[in-house]
């Protein structure tokens, strides 16, 4: 990938998804092969060194990358080369429906926002060749202010395009030397709602959903992670096909919108509220 992170060749094309016919109608209307209005708002952080509001729907999640200037101690204790890249993931309190606490007041952090993080962290680090960022650590901040279903894809394919805006930032800067992200990485929902395979689950189809994967891929579309499973259900083999090519036709779309990000983000001004508030808004 060059410094610019874009300019190489498309993607795959996208499979051809098999044949079910749907036979329902999906809460917002949408067809069954169909994303979510997907948008990003760059620069919305301001003294991270890269961030972006990434908008799956109604799910939204604030993204940022910041660059520390060391390595954590097992990395200088055992001499190993390059850098690390981690992620920290939370949903704030007033991001649900009904208020969650925050994980400060149980005095740790729960299992589930621990499982996300760890996921966004291997998902992030499976493209970047961290030799290339020097002794430095990436922290990747997630912190979700609305959940509609799906932030952890949400927040790592926004964790993807605040990563690409900082290291921009720090190429520019002739900090680095190489552009060390292979390729872009993005994620998507896809499920069995009311006995079809759909695509980009909202918070009601997830919770009525009787199967449920998460599917992480590069822009090139090669798999990452894969997480799946049946709600109190079983699914064939058919549906898992079914499922893994709408989440493949979902990401070829979704990277497509995270390189216009990326692109734009140096020309973009700091968001500030009023940008935000036509964020919420859909307006962006």
């Amino acid at each position: 990938m060059d410094p610019r992170g874009l300019r190489r060749r498309s993607g795959l094309a996208a499979g051809k998804v098999l044949a079910f016919t749907p036979r329902m109608t999906r809460p917002d209307g949408r067809q069954h092969d169909e994303l979510r209005p997907i948008s990003f708002v760059p620069n919305v952080a301001a003294h991270a060194t890269g961030s972006a509001l990434v908008s799956f729907g109604d799910t939204r999640v604030i993204c940022s990358a910041t660059i520390e200037e060391d390595v954590p101690r097992w990395m200088r204790a055992q001499k190993v080369e390059g850098g690390w890249l981690t992620a920290e993931y939370s949903m704030l309190p007033y991001s649900t429906l009904d208020r969650k606490p925050r994980d400060i007041s149980r005095g740790k952090l729960d299992g589930r926002s621990s499982e996300i993080q760890r996921l966004i962290g291997r998902a992030l680090r499976a493209v970047v060749d961290l030799k290339k960022i020097g002794q430095r650590t990436v922290w990747i901040d997630c912190d979700v202010l609305q959940a509609d279903g799906g932030t952890r894809t949400a927040s790592i394919t926004g964790g993807c395009v605040a990563m690409a805006i900082a290291f921009n930032k720090l190429f520019a800067e002739g900090k680095l030397k190489d552009f060390p992200i292979r390729k872009l990485v993005a994620a998507v929902s896809a499920g069995v709602y009311q006995g079809v395979p759909v695509l980009d689950l909202n918070y009601p189809e997830d919770k009525d959903a009787s199967v449920d994967f998460n599917v992480v891929m590069t822009e090139t579309l090669d798999f990452v992670e894969v997480q799946g499973s049946g709600e109190e259900a079983v699914f064939s083999s058919d549906e898992m096909t079914a499922m893994l090519e709408l989440s493949r036709k979902g990401v070829s779309e979704i990277v497509s919108k995270q390189k216009a990000a990326i692109l734009t983000a140096d020309r973009a001004a700091p968001a500030d509220l009023a940008s935000l508030a036509a964020a919420f808004g859909g307006k962006v």
